[in-house]
C-alpha cells in the first residue's frame, strides 16, 4: 500500500472519530436532557403553581363550592438518597407496605413514561394542613422530596351532587387529549365541574427556586423575574335555588325518582333532584377512593342522575300534548265530545278508564284524565285523510313531539343527557313487517304508554312550553360566568309549532284538574292563594308497582315555576308526585308551607317507598 493510500485511511479514521464525538455532543447537549436536568436540579427547581378553581354560587349568591388547601409530596427519583423509612412513614402516617406500594407505582409510571427520573412527580397526594406541618419539619432529612401546594373542592352544602358533579385525577385519555394536563392533575369528571372545566380550571403558573444540595429552598431564581402567576378559574353562578334543591331532596328521601323545576320565562333550572342521591363531600380528596366503589356498587344507583338519564313513559301527563296536536291538525276542537264506557273499546281491543261523567269535551277530558277521549283523538290524528296513511300520520305526530324536545337531547349543561324514545313508522314497520299495522295497533301511545319514553327534564320542559303557550328555552343551570358570557343556545327561543290559541283550553283543563268541583284528579295539589295548573299521570311498570307522575306550573297567569315529579313505584299520580310537586311550588313561591298543609308535608317526608317495595 502506497503512502498516499495510508494517508487517506488515517484521515478517514480520524474523521470518523471526530464525527462520532460531534454526534455524541449533539445528543448530550440537544437531544438527551439528562445532564441538563442533573445540572438544573442541583441549583434550582421549577414548582408548578396550581390555580384555585372558580367558585360556584347559586342564583341568590349563596356559595355552593369553594376550595381548601392540600399538599402533595413530590419526588425527583434521581435525587433520592437512602433515608430512614420508619421516620418517613411516621411523618406521613402510612405503613411500610403502603410506602413500598408508592415506590412500585412510581417505577411503573417511569417504565410507562408517565413519569421521569429527572422531573418532579406526585409521590403522595393530598396531605392535610396538619399533616403538612408535621412532614415539613422533617423534610430536610429526605433528599429528593419536596412539597407542592394545591387545592381541593369544598362543598358548602350536602346537596345537588348530581348537578355539581365531582373532581378527580386525569386519566390517560385526558392526558392525550389536552396538553394542559400532566400526570396527577385534577379535572371535572361529572356535572358542572366537567361541563365548565375550561371556565373553572384557570391557568397554571410556575415558580423557580434555588435549592441547596439537600433540596432545601434558598430563594427565588433570578429574583423571581422568570416566575409566572397562576390565574384562578372563573366563578360561576348557577340558576339553582339551593334552598329549593335541599327541600326537594328532603321530600324525596327514601324514595326513588326525580324532580326537575324550571323557570318558564328563561329555561333556568331551579332544582334538579335525583333520588337517592349522595353527599358531594364523599367524593373529595383521599376519601373518594374509598367512597366511590361503595356508591358504584349500591343497588339503588345513587350515582345515576335520573333527572336526565332515566326514561319513563309519560303516562296521562302526555294527554296535554295529545290535545295540542289534535287541535293543531284540525281534527279536534274545544267543543269536541267523546263518550267513555269505562274505557275505549274497538275491534276486540280495550283500553280501560276510571268512572267519570260521559261524554266529555276537551277541558274536562284533561281534568278527568279520560283515556277513551285521547284514544279517539290519537286515531283521528293518525287516520286523518288529509295526511294520507296511518304511517304518515304517526310520522307527523312524531314531528310535533320532536318540536317539544322529546326524542333528542335538549342540549342542557350535562353531557350524559338521555334522548328518550319516540317511535316512528319505520320502527313499527320493522316489528310488524311493512305496513301491516294501523292506529289501533299503537293505540297505547295515545295515553303516554307503549314504546314512548321521556326523561324528567324533558317533561319539565314540556310543562314550561305549555306555561309559555308554545315556546321554550333550553333548560340550563348556568346563569352567568364572571367576565364571560353563557352559551348562546341557552338564550335561543324554540317554538313547538302549536298556535298559542290552542294552549288556552289545555291550560284551563290543567287548572280544573286541581281546582275543579267534580272529577278533578289532582285536588291534593291545591295551594292556598296560588292558582296552580297540573296534570297527573300513572306510568305502567312491568317490573312492579306503577310510577307516580305529576307535571304542573304556577301561577296560571305569568308562571314562575314549571315542575315535573316522578316517584318510582309510587302508584297513582295523586298519591305522591302531585303532593311533592305542589309542596315544591309552594316552597318556591311562598318560602314556607301553609299550616293547613303541614300534614301533607309530614306524610311525604315519612313515606319510605324503598323499604315498602323491596
Amino acid at each position: 500500500m502506497g503512502k498516499s493510500n495510508r494517508a487517506i485511511l488515517i484521515s478517514i479514521f480520524f474523521g470518523l472519530i471526530g464525527l462520532i464525538f460531534v454526534i455524541r455532543l449533539f445528543v448530550l447537549q440537544v437531544i438527551d436532557p439528562t445532564y441538563k436536568y442533573l445540572a438544573d436540579s442541583n441549583t434550582h427547581r421549577k414548582i408548578t403553581e396550581f390555580p384555585s378553581r372558580g367558585l360556584i354560587f347559586d342564583r341568590n349568591g349563596k356559595l355552593l363550592v369553594s376550595n381548601q388547601a392540600v399538599y402533595d409530596v413530590m419526588i425527583i427519583p434521581r435525587e433520592v438518597k437512602a433515608f430512614d423509612t420508619l421516620d418517613f412513614c411516621n411523618a406521613l402516617n402510612i405503613t411500610r407496605t403502603e410506602l413500598d406500594g408508592l415506590f412500585q407505582e412510581l417505577r411503573q409510571n417511569i417504565r410507562n413514561r408517565k413519569a421521569s427520573t429527572f422531573k418532579p412527580s406526585v409521590f403522595f397526594k393530598q396531605l392535610s394542613a396538619e399533616q403538612y406541618g408535621i412532614f415539613q419539619e422533617k423534610l430536610y432529612k429526605f433528599s429528593g422530596f419536596h412539597v407542592q401546594r394545591r387545592t381541593l373542592r369544598k362543598y358548602e352544602f350536602h346537596h345537588a351532587a348530581h348537578v355539581l358533579g365531582y373532581v378527580g385525577e386525569v386519566n390517560d385519555a385526558m392526558l392525550q387529549r389536552d396538553s394542559y394536563y400532566a400526570l396527577g392533575d385534577y379535572t371535572g369528571i361529572s356535572g358542572i365541574e366537567n361541563t365548565y372545566e375550561n371556565y373553572l380550571r384557570g391557568a397554571k403558573g410556575a415558580r423557580y427556586v434555588l435549592v441547596d444540595v439537600h433540596g432545601r429552598e434558598k430563594g427565588l431564581l433570578r429574583g423571581g423575574r422568570i416566575d409566572t402567576s397562576a390565574i384562578s378559574g372563573k366563578d360561576l353562578t348557577l340558576t339553582l335555588d339551593i334552598d329549593l334543591q335541599a327541600y326537594g331532596e328532603f321530600l324525596m328521601q327514601n324514595k326513588i325518582g326525580s324532580i326537575v323545576a324550571i323557570e318558564p320565562a328563561t329555561g333556568e333550572i331551579l332544582a334538579m333532584i335525583s333520588s337517592p342521591g349522595y353527599d358531594p363531600a364523599l367524593l373529595v380528596g383521599r376519601e373518594r377512593s374509598k367512597n366511590f366503589p361503595v356508591l358504584s356498587n349500591d343497588p339503588l344507583f345513587p350515582l345515576l342522575n335520573r333527572a336526565i338519564m332515566s326514561g319513563y313513559p309519560p303516562g296521562s301527563t302526555f294527554k296535554t300534548v295529545m290535545a295540542l296536536i289534535g287541535m293543531q291538525e284540525g281534527v279536534l276542537k274545544e267543543s269536541t265530545r267523546y263518550g267513555c264506557q269505562m274505557g275505549y273499546h274497538a275491534r276486540g281491543l280495550s283500553v280501560g278508564c276510571h268512572a267519570h261523567s260521559s261524554p266529555l269535551d276537551l277541558v274536562p277530558s284533561i281534568s278527568n284524565s279520560c283515556n277513551a277521549y285521547y284514544c279517539n283523538v290519537f286515531r283521528t290524528v293518525l287516520d286523518n285523510p288529509a295526511v294520507g296513511t296511518p304511517q304518515k300520520g304517526l310520522d307527523k305526530w312524531k314531528e310535533y313531539l320532536l318540536n317539544f324536545g322529546f326524542g333528542s337531547r335538549l342540549g342542557s349543561d350535562f353531557f350524559n343527557e338521555s334522548r328518550g324514545f319516540i317511535p316512528g313508522s319505520s320502527y313499527y314497520d320493522r316489528i310488524y313487517g311493512g305496513r301491516r299495522w294501523g292506529s289501533l295497533t299503537v293505540i297505547s301511545l295515545s295515553i303516554g304508554q307503549g314504546e314512548l319514553l321521556t326523561t324528567p327534564i324533558q317533561m319539565a320542559n314540556m310543562t314550561a312550553a305549555i306555561a309559555n303557550k308554545g315556546r321554550f328555552y333550553t333548560p340550563h343551570v348556568l346563569k352567568s360566568v364572571k367576565n364571560d358570557t353563557i352559551p348562546m343556545r341557552f338564550r335561543t327561543i324554540h317554538q313547538t309549532g302549536i298556535d298559542s290559541v290552542h294552549f288556552v283550553p289545555v291550560i284551563d283543563g290543567m287548572e280544573q284538574a286541581v281546582w275543579g268541583d267534580y272529577g278533578s284528579t289532582a285536588r291534593i295539589a291545591r295551594i292556598p292563594d296560588v292558582r296552580i295548573c297540573g296534570k297527573t299521570g300513572t306510568a305502567q311498570n312491568p317490573h312492579g308497582k306503577d310510577h307516580s307522575i305529576f307535571v304542573a306550573f304556577a301561577p296560571k297567569d305569568n308562571p314562575k315555576i314549571a315542575i315535573a315529579v316522578y316517584v318510582e313505584n309510587g302508584g297513582f299520580g295523586a298519591t305522591y308526585a302531585a303532593p311533592i310537586a305542589s309542596l315544591m311550588v309552594e316552597k318556591y313561591l311562598k318560602q314556607e308551607i301553609h299550616t293547613s298543609r303541614k300534614w301533607l308535608e309530614t306524610r311525604m317526608v315519612e313515606a319510605n317507598l324503598i323499604n315498602e317495595n323491596k
